[in-house]
């Protein structure tokens, strides 16, 4: 696509001003949107109609923008995600209707957790996990089980890319990595909220790494946090083999 002015692509601005938003962002003001995309404002003006007008966009009535639902029709026709989707689904609401507390499914994506599905319930405890949200790996049960079944060189890498906060968090990480294998599920308390526990289980290919991970958020204080590791690991086994050509829920 063609640079603009500054040398930057087209492309390239597009990029800066969707990853502008967030799950804690969702609107923001044109001079806003402007500086975290670091495009000049005039030029911020000229982009947004184009972007308005195919739907990538929208802008109220009071000039604020958010992201338009164009995206996430095309998010949705991602196969890939699709073909989770549907095969997790049945055994979440499974999982939901058993524990009563929300559940998500999540995928590793550019070193962080990305959430793609969450069930909710009602009365549940607090949980920091939204739709297209990201969350820390080292931080969350999710990221942790998601790490412990990567790839030997996908483990390496990223250990070469956050090596200070890694260690700083797990001074022994091997044994935590052999502990979450051994188990079959990772378990974390309050490092997201003081008063919860994550419980989450992979998903694994036919290699026995993961390709996703199934979790919930339980009270801190409950004693089901192994009940609940064990269900979580028998549901990723379904949707292991619902994956599977020929595979079904």
């Amino acid at each position: 696509m063609a640079n603009s002015p500054s040398g930057d692509s087209m492309l390239d601005r597009l990029v800066r001003i969707l990853d502008s938003f967030d799950a804690k962002t969702q609107s923001l003001s044109v001079s806003v949107l402007a500086r975290r995309a670091d495009i000049p404002v005039a030029s911020m003006y000229r982009l947004l109609d184009s972007l308005v007008e195919h739907d990538l966009l929208s802008r109220d009535a009071s000039g604020q923008v958010r992201l338009g639902l164009r995206l996430w029709e095309l998010a949705n026709r991602s196969a890939a995600t699709q073909d989770l989707r549907t095969a997790a689904l049945p055994f979440m609401e499974d999982i939901n209707q058993l524990l009563r507390q929300n559940t998500q499914l999540s995928v590793l994506h550019q070193d962080e957790v990305l959430i793609i599905e969450r069930l909710s319930r009602p009365g549940s405890v607090v949980n920091q996990a939204n739709v297209a949200g990201r969350m820390p790996v080292h931080r969350t049960s999710m990221g942790m089980a998601l790490l412990a079944f990567s790839r030997p060189e996908a483990i390496r890498d990223y250990l070469s890319r956050h090596q200070a906060i890694m260690a700083a968090t797990y001074p022994d990480f091997r044994a935590e990595m052999a502990e979450i294998r051994r188990t079959g599920y990772a378990t974390f308390d309050g490092f997201i909220d003081p008063e919860t526990t994550g419980v989450a289980a992979p998903i694994l290919d036919d290699a026995g790494y993961q390709v996703a991970v199934i979790s919930v958020v339980l009270p801190r204080q409950t004693r089901a946090v192994q009940s609940a590791g064990l269900a979580l690991r028998t549901a990723a086994r379904g949707i292991s083999r619902a994956l599977q050509p020929g595979g079904s829920a």
